[in-house]
Parts: structure tokens; C-alpha cells; sequence
């Protein structure tokens, strides 16, 4: 592979998040984003990174998991979440995010790779770019852009179509506002019937995190607490998996690498 990536860090964490939060896996973070959503917490993505060849991203990505390597016919077995049928997770997982990976074209080969190599592989996407041609042994985890986000207007709706059991929607859920949009669309889509669907209470920014660059939330609207929104998901019996960013309340919020 001699195609390039321009790589902001590859590092060895738990995911954080989705239905896989928990699981080792290994993050490639790509540079560059063309969203500046109001709660973002790696706006350094935005321009900082190294190309690399394709080959050395993969090359490091084996490495990371070397530790994990299993003899031949012990590769655990771990329940699929969304899967129809039983399935064998690799670990640890590999997920592409940023940054935006869709910018790069190149992701798309990488992905490729990574799922011939045996790796179960995650895409964090915007949810702004077309994920059609995204490899279908990857598990997409697609972000539908809430109004507090500054950025709702760049949701690319066509992409339900795409979706399949096994990938994932994300609200990031930072208002009151924003319960209320993510509630509705859940019912006028039924999102429900396509995927498990997961809303992530947008942790506060440390002041380092902070960014100009970054869109301000919406005048007129009200932030929400995470035990406001657990207690409205529970009121509302709405079928979603509430999540927290679990890395943030290991690590220090503004911590890079894990």
C-alpha cells in the first residue's frame, strides 16, 4: 500500500464509547474536520498530524496488538452488539475517527485492510459524508448532529438508507434542546428499526480543550445535566442507550492518547 494518511496519533486505549465501550481497542485519529461542532474535544485534529504511509498505519496497528495475539484457535469469542447471529470480535477493535476519517479518501482501503486482517473495525463519523462505500464488514457509528451542535444543518439524512443492524447512531445530547430534537427525529425516522441507537451527554470542555475555532452553541438554549438526561430517557421510555464518555472519567477529561 503506498497511498498516504495524514495521522494525528495511533494509540492503544478502551473505547470509550458505543456499544463497545469497555473493550481494548486501538485508535487511529485522523487529521482534519470540515464540522466545528460547539462541543468538540479534539479540536487539535483540526490541523495537527504527519503523513503516513498506509502500510506504516497498518504496521503499527499489528503492533499494538501483539499483545493480544491469541494461539491458533483461541481467538475469544465475544457477543456482536447489533449482530443478527453469533460473531467473533478480534481484540482489541480498531477504530478510525478524528478529525473526520471520511475526508481521506484513503481510510477506505485502510478499513479494508484491516477488516481482511481480522480485526473488528469501527468508523466515528459525522454523519455529514456519504458512508455508502465504507466497507460493510465495518461497524459504522454515525453521528446524527443535534441543534446545540451548531452544525444539525449538515446531517446527511440520505445516509439512513445505508445504515444496517450492526452499525450505530449517536446523538451527543448538550440541551435541553437538544432531548427534545434527538426524541422527535427517533420517531419521524423510526431509527429505532434500523440500529441501536446511543445518546452521549456532551462532557463539559476543559479550558485547554476550548477552541475559537469552535461554533458557540445556539442562543435560547439550556444545558442539560447528565442526570437530567438519564432521568428524561427513563421518563420518556425511549429505546436508547444512555452513555457517558467512560475515557473521561478514567483519565482527566483533557487528557490525549486514551
Amino acid at each position: 500500500m503506498s497511498d498516504t494518511l495524514v495521522v494525528n496519533e495511533i494509540y492503544l486505549s478502551l473505547q470509550g464509547e458505543s456499544t463497545f465501550a469497555g473493550l481494548p481497542c486501538i485508535f487511529i485519529r485522523l487529521a482534519a474536520c470540515d464540522l466545528r461542532c460547539s462541543y468538540c474535544d479534539t479540536a487539535y485534529a483540526f490541523t495537527e498530524g504527519e503523513k503516513q504511509p498506509l502500510g506504516q498505519v497498518r504496521a503499527e496497528v499489528h503492533r499494538l496488538a501483539t499483545p493480544f495475539a491469541k494461539p491458533a484457535g483461541q481467538t475469544p469469542n465475544l457477543p456482536a452488539s447489533g449482530a443478527s447471529g453469533p460473531a467473533v470480535l478480534r481484540l482489541p477493535l480498531v477504530e478510525l475517527t478524528g478529525g473526520e476519517p471520511l475526508l481521506q479518501k484513503n481510510s477506505l482501503p485502510l478499513m479494508q485492510t484491516l477488516c481482511d486482517d481480522g480485526f473488528t473495525v469501527l468508523l466515528e463519523t459525522s454523519g455529514a459524508h456519504d458512508i455508502a462505500a465504507v466497507d460493510p464488514r465495518v461497524r459504522r457509528i454515525m453521528d446524527l448532529k443535534c441543534p446545540g451542535s451548531g452544525e444539525a444543518a449538515r446531517n446527511r439524512w440520505e445516509n439512513l438508507r445505508h445504515l444496517k443492524s450492526t452499525d450505530e447512531i449517536k446523538f451527543v445530547i448538550a440541551t435541553r434542546e437538544d432531548y427534545e430534537w434527538a426524541k422527535a427525529s427517533i420517531a419521524e425516522h423510526k431509527l429505532d428499526s434500523l440500529c441501536p441507537l446511543l445518546f452521549s451527554w456532551a462532557h463539559p470542555l476543559a479550558p485547554e480543550q476550548q477552541s475559537k475555532l469552535l461554533k458557540p452553541v445556539p442562543p435560547g438554549q439550556t444545558p442539560i445535566s447528565r442526570r437530567e438526561l438519564a432521568e428524561k430517557i427513563l421518563a420518556d421510555a425511549l429505546p436508547v442507550r444512555f452513555q457517558v464518555q467512560l475515557h473521561k472519567v478514567i483519565w482527566v477529561p483533557e487528557q490525549r492518547g486514551v
